[in-house]
């Protein structure tokens, strides 16, 4: 951040007095800017043994596939941001939701938080930001086509989960993936 979003002027990063952490602070009209991390909400929608994934039709990993989830908007509860993810990427409706994973990500300032939820209906359809919607049983999910971690922590969870019929709230930090590069 180089300039106030308030008043226009340079910003500078330092501790404003009676906090502990380094912030953009503008010194014309004293803002201090806090940044925080973003909170991605999705659900894991269920039709009896399947579930519904969804093949991203925009970065980051287009072409990946992907549960329902996406940035929740301001004046937003967890539930409802993961709802509206659920149509804007499926075109579909869920029942009664369950809270089932968090995901801390400080690597990227992100937490993900994922629901589980039956399918209303199999009334559903690509979605805006989507290039393909279907229901997998568990051995056709494409593992490696993934897009995201989270999405493969959440269906590793519930698949082992859905065995004992019991699913516990999971929690876990996702620390940043090693990445080797070799030359050729």
């Amino acid at each position: 951040m180089k300039f106030c979003s308030a008043c226009g002027q340079p910003v500078t990063q330092r501790i404003p007095e009676g906090d502990s952490r380094a912030r953009y602070v503008c010194d014309h009209c004293q803002t201090i800017h806090y940044q925080n991390p973003n909170i991605v909400a999705g659900v894991l929608p269920t039709w009896g043994s399947q579930v519904l994934l969804c093949r991203r039709a925009i970065e980051p990993r287009r072409g990946f596939w992907t549960l329902p989830a996406g940035f929740m908007e301001n004046g937003e509860t967890l539930d409802a941001a993961a709802r509206r993810e659920t149509v804007e990427e499926a075109c579909a409706q869920v029942g009664e939701t369950s809270l089932y994973q968090l995901f801390d990500l400080p690597h990227i300032n992100q937490v993900h938080v994922f629901f589980r939820a039956e399918l209303v209906d199999l009334d559903f359809a690509v979605g805006i930001e989507s290039l393909e919607v279907r229901l997998f049983e568990e051995h056709e999910i494409p593992w490696r086509e993934l897009a995201f971690r989270t999405v493969t922590r959440t269906l590793e969870c519930y698949y082992r989960d859905r065995v004992r019929q019991h699913y516990p709230i999971g929690h876990e930090y996702l620390p940043p993936m090693n990445v080797t590069s070799s030359t050729t």
